[in-house]
Order: structure tokens, then C-alpha cells, then sequence
């Protein structure tokens, strides 16, 4: 599919932003032709002050995805993720790790999270960037608790995992 959005938007980099903006925000194109959060209706103003385009960027992007059914049926059917809990993890004395991750990305979220309840931590949340939309596409892991930093080395270990935060 990215290879259609990247053709229909090639020659235009402010709609391929506006398109990556809605995938990563989670923002949907409804029958109306505007642009929602789940139900709640984001303004033109404010998608374009996110992905740093033109407002008019917006209404060209939207045009172009309704035309092409393909495309109207990926973005009519984004849902926003849900609370991601990194932010406020340190307030409910949850763990975060973060992965970043190079080009080999097979099965680091499955070895991550073996080396977590090997431990005897669980995990609440898991989240990854997308791998084509990000050139350091990171895969954050909030846990139970705290994780020790003696782990970092075996993470590292990973095929594919280049750096690790723990906090």
C-alpha cells in the first residue's frame, strides 16, 4: 500500500506528509469528507499545522484519496491507537523501554518481550513506529515495573536492535 500512496502522491511531498500525518496519528477520512479522530472531527488547520503543509495540502490530499477507492478504504477504516502510556508511565510507576531498530526488525518484539517475563515483569503496553515511515522506527514496551539496566546489554544483543533506553 505504500507503494500506491507514494504514486498517487509523488509529485506532491506535502500530500505524502499529510497522508503519513493521518497513518500516524491514527486519523480517519469519514463519508463527509473531513477528517476524525474516532468522533471527533480534527480541522483542516490543525492536521496542516501538524504535518507542516498548507491547508489547501489537505483538501488536494483528501480529493485524491476519495477518488481512488483503494485508498478511500484504507483511510475510512484508520482507527486512533488508544492511550499510549509512555508519557505518563513514570506517574504509575510503569517501566518504559525503548528499542530502537535497525533495518532487520524480525522478531524483536517477540525476543524483547521473552526477556521481560523471563524476569517476571509483565508488560501493559507495546507499540512500534512503522518501519516505512521511520528511518529509526523505534519499539517502546511499558512494563509493570522499573526494569534494571542490566538488561540493556542482552536487548542489544537482538538482531536488529541498535540502541536501548531504559526509564
Amino acid at each position: 500500500m505504500w507503494e500506491k500512496i507514494n504514486e498517487k502522491f509523488k509529485k506532491y511531498p506535502a500530500r505524502i506528509r499529510v497522508a503519513e500525518k493521518m497513518i500516524e496519528l491514527g486519523l480517519s477520512l469519514n463519508e463527509d469528507g473531513k477528517i476524525y479522530c474516532g468522533n471527533l472531527k480534527i480541522s483542516d488547520k490543525a492536521l496542516a499545522t501538524a504535518a507542516d503543509v498548507d491547508r489547501r495540502a489537505i483538501k488536494s490530499t483528501i480529493e485524491v484519496i476519495q477518488e481512488d477507492e483503494e485508498l478511500y478504504n484504507l483511510f475510512s477504516n484508520i482507527i486512533p491507537a488508544g492511550t499510549l502510556l509512555k508519557n505518563i508511565a513514570k506517574n504509575l510507576k510503569l517501566g518504559v523501554i525503548e528499542i530502537e531498530v535497525g533495518s532487520e526488525s524480525e522478531g524483536i518484539l517477540a525476543n524483547t518481550a521473552n526477556l521481560i517475563t523471563k524476569k517476571g515483569i509483565g508488560i501493559r503496553q507495546a507499540y512500534a513506529e512503522d518501519t516505512e515511515l521511520q528511518e529509526s522506527p523505534i519499539l517502546t514496551i511499558i512494563t509493570e515495573e522499573v526494569v534494571s539496566g542490566d538488561l540493556i546489554n542482552e536487548f542489544l544483543k537482538i538482531k536488529g536492535v541498535t540502541r536501548v533506553s531504559i526509564y
